[in-house]
């Protein structure tokens, strides 16, 4: 079992070293899963919403952002053992290569990369044919540059 971090799997300000070191995390754990399964190993992360002296480099200008580091100060470990202990037991013996988020009473089955759209061009592609149709058909499925406050806006439950 790995940690990981919504800082990683989404994004988060002033934390890029940080982001970058959690998404790798998750490219070990899926090549354990992927490499190591024949020998019945195995491997998942978990993304656990909780109070760590991590969040307090997390920016905190507005009112919205201190109130609701303050309710993240209220999340303790209790709360991400128990995902912990089940995938550490033999119930878990089926459960490998997913990312897991734990947050207050909530639990999280996390996406993983995969191709969202397509684009084909029998010629081959230019920078300018790249620009001029490739983006724009590509452009509606971009994602949004989201932080995980973005993508979890409402309260722990």
């Amino acid at each position: 079992m790995h940690f990981t971090s919504t800082s990683g799997l989404i994004g988060n300000f002033g934390q890029a070293n940080y982001a970058a070191a959690k998404l790798g995390i998750i490219g070990l754990s899926k090549s354990i899963a992927l490499d190591m399964g024949r020998f019945n190993v195995r491997s998942n992360c978990v993304s656990p919403f909780a109070w760590t002296r991590m969040i307090g480099t997390i920016p905190t200008e507005t009112e919205a952002e201190k109130a609701r580091v303050e309710k993240i100060k209220q999340m303790g470990p209790e709360k991400i053992a128990p995902i912990c202990a089940y995938l550490l037991s033999d119930a878990a013996k089926d459960v490998s290569g997913q990312i897991f988020g734990a947050r207050m009473n909530e639990l999280f089955l996390f996406s993983q990369n995969r191709p969202l759209r397509s684009v084909h061009r029998s010629e081959g592609w230019t920078p300018q044919t790249i620009a001029e149709h490739g983006m724009p058909a590509l452009k509606g499925s971009f994602y949004k540059l989201d932080r995980s406050a973005d993508i979890f806006p409402w309260d722990p439950v």
